[in-house]
């Protein structure tokens, strides 16, 4: 057995993802709140301005294989984030959070290492000031990356939907070229947890179960859940809470369920495609839009239906009249899921998928002089 590497690697990012694969390696710079910053060791590093320059010195050293940012929603020249910084009760402690939103930006200085974005936005697009950060990077790996990876400069680096001029050009070609898809997977830790556990099939008490945001959330849902109720109507056990849920009894509720509607929401890929089948349930998704990495496959560990009328309700009578095939599904689809949606199998993806691009770009550099 050939022993993985030794992978140095400084994050910059909310969430220490890349320690998820390589803790004794990582060294994370969190661009959260200073309230919730938790350090844990000496490799935890809160970014503020007067951390800035200890960054800078860090990244353009040798002392990492890899770096890799999340990228930021806001733009510290932006009134959002001056606002969020101000507008806050730890202000008046003279605690101003500001500093956080350089921390993806320093990348635009020297690095030495190759570096990877790992975007988890609800957005497909790519903001305009996210751009030369693209610019930076070796590979930039997007949860809601379009199946034409030209959307996402639409209306943020084109005006409009990208043109033929437009995609021709040499400098854009190559931004399209460092695209990758990535999910969403399990929530940070969730794997590790034994709140997320399958029940015995003989424990299910519902045919389906949803929880989740309908009003002020995306039409598939709204067109959705009359079906859901048609079908309680008709006899199905259909589990909706009328009420919000804990974590712990909505993962519960996955686990006493045969099926868990999963319709996309603000964005495509969702925690509770991950959460349902760690739970032993089957994830019954509306019909893909997007390039997805490694996804739940149909019949095999979901079901996917079509959003026009009819298509939840047939596909949710027809997944249901086979009990020993969709226990055969969540078996499938919680084994797939941990072993390739946890944060840590996403992170060693996206550290050996930019080491390797890195490698591959150096050896074609190196052959033409």
């Amino acid at each position: 057995m050939i022993a993985e590497p030794v992978r140095r690697i400084l994050e910059i990012g909310t969430a220490p993802l890349m320690r998820e694969a390589y803790p004794d390696t990582t060294v994370h710079w969190s661009t959260g709140m200073p309230a919730d910053f938790r350090p844990q060791s000496e490799r935890d590093n809160l970014v503020t301005l007067r951390a800035l320059p200890r960054l800078a010195r860090a990244l353009s050293s040798s002392d990492y294989d890899l770096v890799v940012v999340q990228p930021a929603t806001v733009a510290p020249w932006h009134l959002d984030a001056l606002s969020r910084a101000l507008f806050r009760r730890s202000a008046l402690r003279g605690v101003v959070p500001f500093g956080r939103y350089f921390g993806p930006l320093m990348i635009r200085g020297k690095v030495t290492a190759p570096i990877a974005l790992w975007d988890n936005d609800d957005s497909s697009l790519i903001l305009r000031h996210n751009v030369s950060l693209l610019d930076r990077a070796t590979l930039f790996f997007k949860r809601e990356l379009p199946p034409d990876h030209w959307r996402v400069f639409t209306a943020t680096l084109h005006p409009k939907l990208p043109t033929p001029r437009f995609r021709m050009k040499q400098k854009n070609q190559q931004r399209v070229g460092k695209l990758r898809p990535v999910s969403l997977g399990v929530p940070l830790g969730l794997d590790r947890s034994a709140i997320a556990r399958p029940l015995p099939d003989d424990q299910k008490t519902s045919d389906v179960f949803f929880a989740g945001r309908v009003q002020g959330s995306s039409t598939v849902r709204e067109r959705g859940l009359p079906e859901l109720l048609a079908l309680r109507d008709k006899g199905y056990r259909i589990d909706i809470p009328d009420k919000g849920l804990s974590f712990e009894e909505y993962l519960a509720r996955c686990a006493r369920a045969w099926l868990v509607w999963s319709p996309e929401g603000y964005g495509y890929d969702c925690f509770r495609n991950y959460e349902a089948s760690l739970c032993g349930s089957v994830p019954v998704l509306n019909r893909q839009t997007l390039d997805r990495y490694k996804p739940l496959r149909d019949g095999e560990h979901c079901f996917y239906y079509d959003v026009e009328s009819g298509g939840l309700t047939q596909t949710l009578e027809w997944a249901l009249k086979d009990k020993q095939r969709l226990s055969a599904m969540a078996q499938a689809a919680r084994a797939f899921v941990l072993a390739e949606h946890t944060t840590g199998a996403l992170a060693r993806y996206v550290a050996e998928t930019t080491l390797a691009y890195a490698d591959l770009q150096r050896s074609v550099l190196q052959s033409n002089r």
